[in-house]
């Protein structure tokens, strides 16, 4: 089987096929196909856990996803942060940091509160909406443009191309390809580079500008990083907890009962949507699971999906639990790869589960949710809901 494939991911039957590899503890390799020489792909989070960790023979520099590998490797491995390890990767970290952290937080709450304010009018306005195309997208991207000092003028266009780039595979964003999508969001930013070189401000661009130890090619590289990741897999994590809410239904009443549950809830939600389903990396030595071995220079994909239901980290995995506790997710990873944007993806979906538990009173499907054809993002092509405001 080729696990590249994105058919694959577009049915529910995706969690029956992830569960029996994860129960098993199956290390499977797929042929070349979607990538060009194959790869190892793990499921269970204990063998997740372990590629993953800090002292785990691998590499994220010849990229973090199906398509690299030692003999195929991302361009920007060693320049973009998440395809950077060793110390210039811990200084990449220095410098992002701050600016996706909590201590960052209060300087979006203007940002924070009207966006999502602006969701909830958005969701009630109408008899039905469709969160992936209308709602999920509109706060991450609110956000990262903000960090990034992109005017919100530019905010539709960033969302369409990142669309693009990610969404290639679906029909609705044939416009362009994944490629050419990333070639546009480059360009973007190495205009908006060049402006903050002539005007530095006190956004994220500058502050890398500003280090001496990064060209302006690197800060176009770690802009398109930090717009990607702050924005697509947390739309797809804002959409799936409206749908959380919609197939399990007590919770909001939970929620508004007992705001005690906010923070666990969030987590929750990161787990049980998983938008990042898999990272890769690649063997720079010899490695060994039990019996199984793999060799320096193989690519190895942990499935966090997989992973994020393994019945023997979770109780009752395919629930939505407000209040699991202890919650050991990997949706963001583990080890120094960690993501670095978690924090801000935690304070969004926290304020919207405030909001819509104060706000609405109930949440309905109104047809069968879509996925994505996609191996990498688990998230939404189209979820139609409707919401009755309290």
């Amino acid at each position: 089987m080729d696990l590249a494939d994105p058919d694959l991911y577009l049915a529910h039957e995706r969690f029956a096929m992830w569960q029996e590899y994860s129960d098993a503890d199956a290390r499977i390799w797929s042929e070349a196909g979607g990538s060009p020489g194959g790869f190892w792909s793990l499921f269970s989070h204990r063998d997740c856990g372990a590629v993953l960790g800090p002292r785990a023979p691998f590499t994220s520099e010849h990229g973090m996803m199906i398509g690299f590998d030692a003999a195929h490797s991302d361009d920007a491995g060693g320049r973009m942060l998440v395809v950077t390890d060793g110390e210039h990767h811990s200084h990449l970290r220095r410098l992002i940091g701050p600016f996706l952290s909590r201590m960052r937080a209060p300087e979006l709450d203007s940002v924070l509160e009207r966006e999502v304010g602006d969701v909830v009018d958005r969701l009630s306005a109408s008899a039905s909406v469709d969160v992936a195309d209308d709602i999920g997208p509109r706060l991450p991207a609110a956000i990262v443009c903000a960090v990034l000092g992109v005017p919100s003028s530019d905010r539709e266009r960033l969302i369409d191309l990142t669309n693009h780039a990610f969404g290639g595979a679906e029909s609705r964003f044939d416009r362009m390809t994944p490629s050419e999508a990333h070639m546009e969001i480059l360009g973007y930013f190495h205009d908006l580079v060049a402006e903050r070189e002539r005007d530095p401000g006190d956004d994220l661009i500058s502050t890398l500008l500003a280090d001496g130890r990064l060209s302006a090619d690197d800060a176009v590289l770690n802009c398109d990083n930090v717009l990607i990741g702050g924005n697509e897999t947390t739309r797809h994590a804002i959409t799936g907890a409206v749908h959380a809410l919609a197939v399990f239904p007590a919770v909001l009443e939970e929620l508004r009962r007992d705001p005690g549950l906010l923070d666990p809830a969030v987590e929750e939600v990161i787990r049980w949507t998983s938008p990042a389903a898999h990272v890769l990396r690649v063997a720079t030595d010899d490695f060994s699971l039990g019996e199984w071995t793999v060799r320096k220079g193989d690519p190895v994909v942990a499935w966090l999906a997989a992973a994020n239901r393994d019945g023997r980290q979770f109780r009752d995995p395919h629930a939505f639990l407000p209040g699991r506790r202890p919650n050991r997710h990997l949706g963001f990873g583990t080890g120094p790869h960690h993501c670095l944007g978690g924090a801000l993806a935690r304070i969004e979906l926290r304020e919207l589960l405030h909001a819509l538990s104060r706000e609405v009173d109930s949440v309905r499907l109104v047809s069968e949710p879509q996925g994505m054809r996609s191996n990498l993002v688990q998230g939404y092509s189209s979820l139609e809901v409707a919401v009755r405001r309290r």
